[in-house]
Formats: structure tokens, C-alpha cells, sequence
């Protein structure tokens, strides 16, 4: 059969491109059906970075030095000269307690003195007779002009004078004890400023009565805000890795980006049990002269146990150990020539990643796990499977 010119043409340019259609489909189905038998892998470019190493713990901040300004004497509240808020310099007046009562008994601690005083005088005239009488009447005795019994009684007469004497004397001593200490109590209702600081609060008013007798009443609480002190509680599993010194930064709520800067001054000895969790308290101390940091914040602190800079960062599900003392790991390379695998050597490692002394370099490609890549996978990994989203080819020889 002999088809036209026109037709023929036509005809046998259709023909070639279904055979190229169908040459490129059987070429994609092969590469589908090859990559299918092949294992992928997950891989991560290195890159270099800072790691540290940290123990997290909550915290709260406080003042590192304050005093809680209290009275010792029971009465009104009659004055209270600051208030919350107020900065206050050692020696101020702060609050003054009604001193009716404390006065009126110096005055009449006062009063008693001075009759006791005026009894010791009188008792030593009475006593310097005494003497007089008691030479004289010996002076007698010796001229056969008084009798035994007449010295006698002088000497106890001089006697009984010194004792009564010396009985006035212990009792102007405890008039005068008993005024020093009436005098303090009035002095007590005058209350001072122990220290410079802020009064950070107070608690009783004006016009309130107080009680010392069953327990010295707090009137307020004065503290210094120039340097604060975190009070980080970590748990007891935690607290062996710390140790005074350690370098240390903490976050507040508030300054979530803001990063304090400080090392441990203290690990106190006593725990506290929360909730059956032994929690040891951590003491952190903060310069704090701008202010930005006010009484119970809530922290968020960390302790730094280590810290590498300007090394190799790699997950740290990507080694696998050697041993030699827990520094040395293996770890495989996605190279042009193939998987190379390595011997790392690892300067420090957290949870989840590692630090590297040796063995890798920045831009390498390192294996992190096999198996085909999720989507999206978290780290930057990627995957080196030929097929993994790959595009079928145009047919040969270009489109139509």
C-alpha cells in the first residue's frame, strides 16, 4: 500500500516520538526499580559553632543583703516616716513607737535615784558619827572612864552604819541599772536604718499596735538592690558536676534574650524536699546597679560544665563511641568516591551534640542515620538517594 507524500511524513514523525516516549518511560521505571534496592541516608553539612555543656535549674532572685527592721518594744505605731520604695541611709529615723508609757517610767526610775542618793548621804553622816562616838568612847576606856559595854556598842553602832551604807549603795546601783534599761526602751521606740538600702516592703500602718512580748514584730524590710542573689534550686543528681566558681548565666522571664553573667558563690548544705524532689539551693550573686533586676524574679539558670568555641558541630546520634575514654567516636562521611569513615576525636558533648577536636572540617557532609529522608527533617539533613525527588526525563532529542 503506498500512502501520500504528505501523509508519509507526518506519519513517520509521529511514530518516533511514541518510540522516544515510550524509551524515556521504560528509562525512568528502571531508575525508580533500581534506587529501590538501595539504601538512602540522612546527612548533615558540618559546620562550625560554640557548645556548651549546661545543668538547667529555676531560680529566684533576692536581695544578697538586707535586714528586716523590727521593734523591741510594744506600743502604737505612732510615725512611720518612709514608705515602700523609698532609699533610706544608715541611721535614718524610719518609725517612732508612742513612748507615754517608756518615758513616764525613766522619770520615775529618775525620781527613786535621787531618793537613794539622798539616803546614802544622809546614812554617811550617820556612820561618821558612828566612828567619832566609837574613838571617843575607846579613848574613855582607856582613862578608866567608860565601861565594856559602853564601847561595845560603839563598835557595833559603827557597824550596823557602814552595812546600811553599803545596802544604799547596792541600791542606787540596781535604780541605776533599771534606769539604763527603761532609758534604752525609750530609746527603742525611735526606730533606725541599720544600713543603707531601699525599703523593699512593710507591712504594718500607722496607728497599729505592736506586740514585742510574744514576738519582735517586722515593720519593714530594708535591703540593698545594688547586688542580687539568685537562688537556684537544682536537684540533688545535678549537684555533685557544681562547684563555688563555675561559671554560670541566667535569664529572666521579662529579659527572656538578656543573658546575666556570674559564677557560684555558694552550694548550701541543707536540701529542701519539694514534692519528694531533694532540691539543693544554689547562691549566684549579680551586679545589679542598673536596676534591671527586682525581688523574687523568676530565672531561668545555667551552669556551664564545659564550653567548646570554633569547632566542628555534629549531632551527636552521628558517632558512634571507640572508647579511649569517651573521646574518641567513629563516624561516616558522604564523599564524591563514596561513604569514607573516620576516626573523630570529640573536645566535649551535650545531650544531643558533639564538639570535634579532630577528624572532621567544616562542609563535609557527614552521614547522621540511614534509611530514606523524612521531609522536612529537622538539622539540616538531606539525602544523597538519586531518586528522591528526582524528575523523569524529557524524551530524547529534546520537547516537541
Amino acid at each position: 500500500m503506498k500512502f501520500p507524500g504528505k501523509w508519509s511524513a507526518w506519519g513517520w514523525r509521529g511514530w518516533g516520538v511514541v518510540v522516544m516516549l515510550l524509551a524515556a518511560a521504560g528509562w525512568w521505571g528502571w531508575r525508580q526499580w533500581s534506587a529501590a534496592g538501595q539504601p538512602g541516608y540522612v546527612t548533615q553539612t558540618v559546620t562550625v559553632g560554640t557548645l556548651e555543656k549546661v545543668v538547667t535549674a529555676l531560680g529566684s532572685v533576692q536581695p544578697k543583703d538586707y535586714v528586716d527592721v523590727g521593734t523591741q518594744v510594744s506600743g502604737q505605731l505612732r510615725e512611720l516616716h518612709v514608705q515602700i520604695g523609698d532609699t533610706v541611709q544608715k541611721g535614718q529615723l524610719l518609725a517612732e513607737v508612742d513612748p507615754t508609757v517608756y518615758a513616764t517610767r525613766v522619770a520615775a526610775d529618775k525620781a527613786s535615784l535621787r531618793d537613794l542618793q539622798a539616803q546614802r548621804a544622809r546614812q554617811a553622816s550617820v556612820l561618821q558619827l558612828a566612828e567619832v562616838q566609837k574613838k571617843r568612847t575607846r579613848e574613855l576606856l582607856a582613862l578608866s572612864a567608860a565601861s565594856q559595854d559602853a564601847v561595845d556598842m560603839a563598835d557595833a553602832a559603827a557597824a550596823q552604819a557602814r552595812a546600811t551604807l553599803e545596802s544604799l549603795a547596792a541600791q542606787i546601783d540596781k535604780a541605776e541599772s533599771t534606769l539604763a534599761g527603761d532609758e534604752a526602751n525609750l530609746g527603742y521606740t525611735k526606730i533606725y536604718a541599720p544600713m543603707d538600702g531601699v525599703v523593699v516592703s512593710q507591712p504594718v500602718f500607722k496607728g497599729q499596735t505592736v506586740n514585742s512580748a510574744q514576738q519582735a514584730p517586722t515593720l519593714m524590710r530594708v535591703a540593698n538592690l545594688d547586688v542580687m542573689t539568685v537562688n537556684a534550686q537544682v536537684a540533688e543528681a545535678d549537684v555533685p558536676q557544681l562547684k563555688p566558681g563555675m561559671p554560670v548565666y541566667f535569664t529572666t522571664l521579662g529579659h527572656a534574650e538578656r543573658r546575666y553573667q556570674s559564677r557560684i558563690r555558694q552550694i548550701l548544705p541543707t536540701p529542701e524536699k519539694v514534692n519528694d524532689v531533694v532540691l539543693f539551693t544554689v547562691l549566684i550573686d549579680i551586679d545589679n546597679r542598673a536596676r534591671e533586676l527586682m525581688t523574687s524574679m523568676t530565672t531561668q539558670t545555667f551552669f556551664v560544665l564545659g564550653r567548646a568555641e570554633n569547632l566542628p558541630i555534629v549531632p551527636l546520634s552521628a558517632l558512634r563511641p571507640l572508647g579511649e575514654g569517651g573521646k574518641l567516636y567513629g563516624a561516616r562521611v558522604l564523599t564524591e568516591n563514596g561513604i569514607e569513615r573516620r576516626k573523630v576525636k570529640v573536645a566535649l558533648t551535650s545531650r544531643t551534640e558533639a564538639a570535634v577536636a579532630s577528624g572532621l572540617a567544616a562542609g563535609e557532609t557527614l552521614i547522621v542515620s540511614d534509611g530514606r529522608p523524612r521531609a522536612g527533617k529537622a538539622g539540616g539533613g538531606k539525602s544523597n538517594n538519586p531518586s528522591a525527588g528526582a524528575r523523569p526525563p524529557g524524551p530524547p532529542g529534546g520537547p516537541m
